[in-house]
């Protein structure tokens, strides 16, 4: 599968969509080289869970449709900078296979501040869970597969925005 890496003119926002893991200390360095003047840098992490309601997955697919997706991501990061003045996003996103505990998105963000950057953060991850146009499906330890949906809960945290 190819990977999918766009960058903003101004290189403000920095977004990959790849089945590959990524390094949260070279993706760190990459933000902080592009934050000159901020004071802040907040970065998030996710990680595959090892359960669900029904109890243990051995992992997930993703799936995607790649234009869309860079498309959607951008909207996200483009509105966060605005809202809160960030100086630079960076959104990593893994596609394809995942087993649990392994690394699925990464989120970081910088700012003057560091209420702004928590906020922006945060903002990114709500809309992430809600509005990427990715599709998932959990694979139980026993191998049955199923297509998951948004979960109430992140739609209600999305919403606060």
């Amino acid at each position: 599968m190819p990977t999918e890496t766009e960058k903003a003119p101004s290189s403000a926002i920095q977004i990959r969509v790849e089945p590959r893991d990524f390094e949260l200390g070279v993706e760190y360095e990459s933000l902080r080289r592009r934050s000159s003047a901020s004071g802040a840098i907040v970065a998030f992490t996710g990680l595959v869970r090892d359960f669900n309601a029904a109890g243990s997955l051995a992992g997930i697919i993703l799936e995607h449709y790649p234009a869309m997706t860079i498309k959607s991501l951008y909207a996200i990061a483009e509105q966060a900078m605005a809202k809160w003045q960030l100086e630079a996003v960076t959104i990593v996103h893994r596609v394809g296979r995942l087993e649990s505990h392994d690394q699925i998105v990464l989120v970081g963000v910088s700012a003057r501040h560091r209420d702004a950057a928590f906020d922006g953060a945060r903002f990114i991850m709500d809309y992430l869970k809600t509005e990427a146009p990715f599709w998932k499906k959990e694979v139980s330890e026993a191998g049955g597969e199923e297509w998951v949906d948004a979960k109430d809960s992140d739609q209600r945290a999305r919403d606060r925005w």
